[in-house]
Parts: C-alpha cells; structure tokens; sequence
C-alpha cells in the first residue's frame, strides 16, 4: 500500500495536464495489491477488477440514454418513411438479389407500419437496456454479430422476391444472447437474468418457426443464432478473464 501511495502522490507533484493526472490518480487509486512471497524473494502484484469501476447509477442512466436514442432513431426513420410514401420499406433485405445485399445495413432500422414498430419497441427497449448495463463497447458488439449473422440468413435463405424489415432481428438476438451468456461465463447472476427472461419473453421464440404469412420467421431464427453466437464468443472470453482464486 505504502508503494500506491508514493505513486499518488508523486503524480499529484507532476506538472501535467490536469485531465490527465485526474484519469491517472483515478486509475491507480481504483488497483489494489497484493503481496505474494515465494521462497526467499517477495512480489507485489496488482489484482486487476475487470468489472465496470464506475457507480452502478451512471451505468444504468448511461443505459437508459443509449437505448432511448436508439429506439428514437427507429420512430424518426418510420416518420420519415412515411412522410415518403413508405419508400424506405424497400431498402430492406432481398434475398439472393446482389441489389438487396445492402438492405443487410438497414432492415433493422425499417418497419411496415406504426403498429410493427410499436409492436418492437418495448422488447428492444427492455432487451437493449439488460444487454448496456454490460456496458457500451459490449451492446455494440453483440448487436454487430446479430445484426450481421442476421441479415446475411435472410439473404440467404429467405423466400425470392421478398423485402425482409424490421427491429425484431435484434430482439430476437439480444433475447438468445441474454439467456445463453451466462452458461458460457459460468455466471450465476446471467444465469439468473437468462431463467427470468426466460419466464417474460420465452413465448416469442416460437416466432423462429415458420407458419405465420408475412412474418420473418427467418429474420428471427438467424438474429437468434447470432445471438448465440455471440453468447458463446463473449461468455468464453469473460469466463477466461476472470480471476481465478488461489488456494
């Protein structure tokens, strides 16, 4: 402790940027150490926490921010569509058409109509927020694979001549993501929220089998498959940097 406390305040001394002997005296005042002996020779080594260090508050408005824009954004893209005459509808997925391979990058942003989008709102919302409190650079992550896997199935595997919209692709994803990550991680706490979710929002994975004309069952299957996936890519990697205790 007396090493941490030399360090700080040698920075407070330094003749630096003020922003960055903030970040900095924040940074080490956030370490803890721990002394280790072996045989003759003694260590000190830092115990990294690789848990998001700021308050829980900041982290669930910084949520709730993030996915009130996003779902803003989806209500400003439907107003502008249909201030145009729902022009915008086509830029969805097209499969197997090389013109509609661009739709990947905008189906989850369209919808057919109020009552789809209205109909998305509150599991994005819900959905979104749960997947944020992990954090910004986490959420953006797992919405890339699902955003991508996603749309690539569609394009894939979805009926010729047929434009594929809609938000539900993420939630269908960020759903599958919530309830498999913590199997991956090995955490209880996700497991907890995957058996809770399971409970509240379970029903709309029968969405991913076919059977109701009009709806994308395709879109939901492959968003829930990215979802997966990236369930099992992040969870392995969290399980992998968590500290293990030595006994």
């Amino acid at each position: 402790m007396g090493t941490l406390r030399s360090m700080v305040h040698s920075l407070e001394r330094v003749k630096i940027p003020a922003a960055s002997r903030t970040f900095l005296l924040s940074w080490f005042r956030r370490q803890s150490f721990r002394d280790i002996r072996l045989g003759e020779r003694h260590y000190r080594v830092r115990v990294t926490n690789f848990a998001d260090s700021r308050p829980t508050g900041s982290r669930v408005w910084d949520a709730v921010l993030v996915i009130a824009v996003f779902v803003g954004l989806l209500y400003v893209v439907e107003l502008a569509d249909t201030v145009t005459g729902n022009r915008l509808d086509t830029a969805g997925v097209q499969p197997r058409e090389t013109d509609g391979l661009d739709g990947i990058l905008f189906a989850p942003l369209l919808h057919g109509g109020w009552a789809h989008l209205a109909a998305n709102t509150v599991p994005v919302l819900v959905l979104g927020f749960l997947i944020l409190l992990s954090g910004l650079s986490r959420w953006f992550a797992v919405t890339v694979v699902v955003w991508v896997v996603g749309g690539l199935g569609v394009w894939l595997t979805g009926p010729e001549n047929t434009v594929h919209i809609g938000a539900s692709v993420l939630a269908f994803g960020w759903l599958a993501y919530l309830l498999l990550r913590g199997l991956f991680s090995r955490s209880v706490g996700q497991i907890l929220v995957g058996v809770a979710l399971l409970f509240l929002y379970g029903g709309l994975l029968v969405g991913v089998l076919p059977g109701t004309p009009g709806v994308s069952w395709q879109g939901h299957l492959f968003g829930a498959l990215g979802g997966a996936l990236a369930a099992w890519w992040f969870g392995q990697r969290d399980r992998a940097r968590r500290p293990t205790p030595v006994r």
